[in-house]
């Protein structure tokens, strides 16, 4: 009597494991085609003299999106927004992306700014979705030989899609990882430059230890534990759906203790940040080379900067992005630092303010009609 009672016990243990199992594949199933399908649209592949990538569009005038499939429509000459009553045409805004984006980090990130009249141009940096890795660079190890560093040639290829779109000059802002190809960008094509943005930059930072900003190396096991994260689809959507505290604190670098503090309307758009880091298999070459070059960043030549620059970062960012924001401020002539004590590598209930000071450095970049 006693063993056929255990072995119910086991039965109906075995049945719910399996509707358990059956529940997170279904789950998984769902939300991954959902993601997907998302990044299948809304971009198209444009083709430069420096190679393929994959760019999208959105337009301040209706603030609605172009350049799917069909083509980014109606682009050419210095900024597409037409002038208001007169005024000079407004500065394209190109974003480039940071670990774990895609054109589609890059519309989310400067979403805000479109139904103020901006133009946005957000392409798919190297290994990120549709953007091929350059196809004589192995990876982070490679060396970089007479071709330049990967940041330099980022920063070349987003010239070569300029020229392909037909824009002579832009803003540019770079956001975390994506900062060192907006930089150099700044740095090898500075006559395109109009404005440079540098969003919780994870760009050169000056290693003293008398400065408390100054990066710590990730701990072994951290580190283990982010690769481990990241390695394909399922691993990162069962640990952001049953652990989002470990996403929050080692992929995005925030403290978790924020996010619970946040409203709901700054709630929604962490959740959307990390839901919409899916597909990560589709990311992971770009973002197993940023883990690494990240840790070490060769210095730009920030001093030959000439245009407004913005470095914006917080003092809880769990990636250390102050340091290289307060470097950045420091040595790019004219530069401005805003600095949030809270808000972690997301910025945090501070995306009002951040709004505010983007679109300020935008219009003093306008150039001015006669």
């Amino acid at each position: 009597m006693a063993s056929r009672k255990a072995l119910g016990i086991v039965a109906l243990a075995a049945l719910a494991l399996a509707g358990f199992a059956v529940w997170i594949a279904s789950g998984f199933a769902r939300e991954i085609a959902l993601q997907r399908s998302r990044v299948a649209h809304g971009s198209r592949l444009v083709d430069t003299r420096c190679g393929v990538v994959e760019v999208a569009e959105a337009r301040g005038e209706d603030g609605g999106h172009a350049g799917g499939e069909g083509g980014v429509g109606g682009v050419g000459g210095v900024g597409g927004v037409g002038g208001v009553g007169g005024a000079a045409p407004r500065l394209p805004l190109l974003v480039v992306h940071g670990s774990g984006g895609g054109f589609d980090q890059g519309l989310a990130l400067a979403a805000d700014l479109v139904p103020r009249g901006w133009r946005v141009i957000a392409p798919s940096r190297f290994g990120y979705l549709r953007t091929p890795w350059p196809e004589d660079r192995a990876g982070p190890g490679a060396s970089t030989g007479s071709t330049g560093s990967i940041g330099e040639r980022q920063a070349d290829q987003l010239a070569c899609l300029l020229d392909a779109l037909g824009l002579d000059e832009v803003a540019i802002m770079g956001v975390s990882a994506g900062a060192i190809a907006a930089t150099e960008f700044a740095v090898r094509h500075p006559r395109r430059t109009k404005a440079l943005i540098l969003m919780v930059p994870a760009g050169y930072r000056p290693d003293r230890p008398d400065r408390p900003e100054a990066p710590q190396p990730m701990p072994g096991w951290a580190q283990g534990l982010l690769e481990a994260v990241i390695s394909s689809d399922l691993p990162f959507w069962l640990v952001s759906r049953f652990a989002p505290d470990v996403v929050l604190r080692f992929v995005l670098a925030t403290p978790p203790s924020e996010y619970a503090a946040a409203p709901e309307a700054e709630k929604r758009r962490v959740d959307r940040v990390m839901r919409e880091i899916l597909p990560i298999s589709a990311r992971r070459r770009g973002l197993v080379h940023d883990t690494a070059a990240t840790q070490r960043v060769p210095r730009p030549r920030l001093e030959a900067i000439g245009v407004p620059t913005l470095a914006i970062s917080a003092r809880d960012d769990g990636f250390g992005t102050l340091a290289s924001a307060s470097h950045a401020a420091q040595t790019i002539p004219g530069a401005r630092l805003l600095v949030f004590d809270r808000g972690g590598h997301l910025l945090l209930n501070h995306q009002a303010e951040v709004v505010v000071a983007i679109e300020a450095l935008l219009r003093e970049a306008t150039p001015r009609r006669p």
